[in-house]
C-alpha cells in the first residue's frame, strides 16, 4: 500500500461541551422543583393513612375478636404496652386486650391481644368527649362510649387537609373521614 493514500485518524474526543452540561442541569432542577412538593405530599398522605388505619384496623380485630369469642374486648390508650393510661390522646400508643371482667382496664390474667407503640413524629391523635378506651360487647358494639365519638388525627402542622377522624358509634361501626366530611352527623374537625 502507497504510504501517500494513508489517511491519519485522530482519536475520538469524547466528553460533553459546557452547553450540553447547563441544559442538563436546568432539567434536573425543574424536575426536582416539580417533584419534591409531590414527594412530601405523597409521603403525608402515606404518614397519615397509616396512623388512621392503625387504629381503625386494631379497633376492628378488637369488635371481630368480641364476637368470635363472646366477650368483651377493649381498646385503650397505652404508653407502656402493659396498662391502660387513661389519656385521651392516642398518639402515645394503644393497646387491645381481652376484658372478660367489663372494667377497661388489664387485670392480672387478662390477655393483651395487640400493641402500638407512640408515634414516631409529632402528629396528634385526640378523642371527643375524653373517650380513653373503647370496650366492644360480645355483640360487637361498642359500650360506654357517646354514640358519635370522634377520634382525630392532626398533623404536626395543622393543616386541614391532613385532617383525619375516627368515626365509632355505639352499633360498633367503624369510619374514617376526611377533614370537613360528615358521617352519621358528625363532622370531622
Amino acid at each position: 500500500m502507497n504510504q501517500a493514500h494513508r489517511t491519519v485518524r485522530r482519536p475520538l474526543e469524547r466528553g460533553y461541551t459546557l452547553l450540553e452540561m447547563l441544559v442538563v442541569m436546568a432539567i434536573a432542577a425543574i424536575l426536582l422543583t416539580l417533584g419534591v412538593p409531590s414527594f412530601q405530599y405523597v409521603t403525608n398522605a402515606n404518614r397519615v393513612s397509616a396512623e388512621v388505619n392503625g387504629l381503625l384496623g386494631d379497633l376492628q380485630y378488637a369488635r371481630a375478636e368480641a364476637i368470635k369469642e363472646g366477650q368483651t374486648v377493649t381498646v385503650c390508650t397505652s404508653t407502656d404496652g402493659a396498662s391502660c393510661a387513661g389519656s385521651s390522646s392516642w398518639q402515645g400508643g394503644w393497646i387491645v386486650f381481652s376484658d372478660p371482667t367489663n372494667v377497661g382496664h388489664v387485670d392480672n390474667g387478662e390477655p393483651i391481644l395487640r400493641v402500638q407503640s407512640a408515634f414516631s413524629g409529632t402528629d396528634t391523635f385526640d378523642s371527643t368527649n375524653n373517650v380513653v378506651a373503647v370496650t366492644f360487647n360480645r355483640e360487637g358494639y361498642a359500650a360506654g362510649i357517646p354514640n358519635g365519638t370522634l377520634i382525630t388525627l392532626h398533623d404536626a402542622t395543622g393543616t386541614s387537609a391532613w385532617t383525619r377522624c375516627l368515626s365509632v358509634n355505639l352499633v360498633g361501626m367503624l369510619v374514617t373521614q376526611q377533614y370537613g366530611t360528615t358521617v352519621n352527623g358528625v363532622t370531622c374537625q
